[in-house]
């Protein structure tokens, strides 16, 4: 079904050289599309991780560039919106990029794109986070018609939430077949520490947990355990998240929201254990308290109308995917060392 669909098709990945970008760039030119147009201004990415083939092109620059807006075929099929200003706390220190990167990018992509009639689908990397539950407590499983707070954490929760409005907007007002895809924690190999600029925090290079725990594992380091690991999320390996982007492409009803979940509760402390054990790391984690911005203890996504509406389901165990990540980093340790001792004479001050 995939295979027929985006064969011969023309396909835009906007945040194509990030992690999740590039590893569904990989998953749709086994595809055969006619061209996969690849736009990243390497903000928080690398040149290095977008695939060469003949029918990629790979634009560098920000999709609020209007040149790079008129680069768009106007006989495009399919847009996968996924740039953003990586991530929560680099966007409490910067809430000004945020807006340029999270909001602007969505409003302007969605404005050029509303001009082109024969386009099939436009699906927007939603933020689960956005609309959990904070509770420390039990957790339930977010459903995607969860209420939606007006107060929220961090800049990048708000300004993804946006996006959403206003791609419901261009949906109702202008017919864009819009489709929301609602991601969890995303991990999985070509997420590279330190990739990109300098944003201001060392979150430029310890990116999300799962990335930063393998690196430190694999130096025997002590993993760090903010509120004692308890807090929980739901993990989702890569190659999952872009097969269920297609999914979203090919079966999402326009203005719909979807979870792309394993469906799992997973704590921090048991993530930080399994990846002991995958790198053979013998110290012990250190604990730490919660941290004062985040109200978001524990939580993990509804998987039950992805799997009914898209036919869609997570199938990497998460120590299967562990292992995976942890020979991924092993076989691009320099690459990755090299990115982050870009950012060292910043890391210092």
């Amino acid at each position: 079904m995939i295979q027929e669909t985006f064969k011969n098709k023309k396909i835009l990945v906007v945040g194509g050289a990030g992690f999740v970008g590039s590893n569904l760039i990989l998953q749709l030119l086994e595809n055969e599309p006619a061209e996969v147009l690849v736009v990243d201004n390497l903000l928080s990415s690398e040149a290095c991780n977008v695939p060469v083939a003949p029918n990629i092109r790979f634009v560098y620059g920000s999709i609020t560039d209007d040149n790079v807006l008129r680069s768009i075929p106007n006989d495009l099929d399919y847009a996968f919106h996924l740039a953003c200003y990586h991530g929560n706390q680099s966007s409490i220190a910067n809430p000004l990029a945020d807006h340029e990167n999270n909001t602007l990018t969505s409003l302007k992509l969605f404005e050029r794109l509303k001009e082109i009639k024969g386009l099939q689908k436009v699906v927007y990397a939603a933020a689960g986070c956005a609309v959990a539950e904070k509770t420390f407590e039990n957790a339930v499983a977010t459903s995607e018609d969860a209420p939606v707070s007006l107060f929220h954490d961090s800049p990048y929760s708000i300004s993804k939430l946006i996006g959403e409005m206003y791609g419901n907007y261009y949906h109702k007002a202008h017919g864009l077949p819009f489709v929301k895809a609602r991601f969890q924690n995303v991990y999985g190999p070509r997420e590279i520490l330190g990739a990109g600029r300098w944003r201001g925090t060392p979150h430029t290079v310890w990116r999300n947990v799962t990335p930063t725990f393998v690196w430190k594992a694999l130096d025997h380091l002590a993993l760090p355990l903010e509120n004692e690991g308890l807090s929980s999320r739901d993990f989702i390996f890569v190659e999952d998240m872009a097969q269920g982007l297609m999914c979203c492409a090919l079966a999402g009803k326009s203005s719909e929201t979807y979870n792309l979940a394993s469906g799992k509760e997973t704590t921090i402390a048991e993530l930080a254990n399994l990846i002991n054990v995958a790198t053979g790391n013998p110290t012990p984690p250190q604990l730490f308290p919660a941290r004062d911005w985040d109200r978001s203890g524990k939580r993990f996504g509804s998987t039950e109308k992805a799997n009914a509406d898209l036919g869609f389901r997570a199938e990497v165990d998460i120590a299967e995917g562990i292992g995976r990540l942890v020979e991924w980093t092993k076989k691009n340790h320099a690459l990755i060392a090299s990115c982050m001792e870009r950012h060292a004479p910043f890391m210092a001050d």
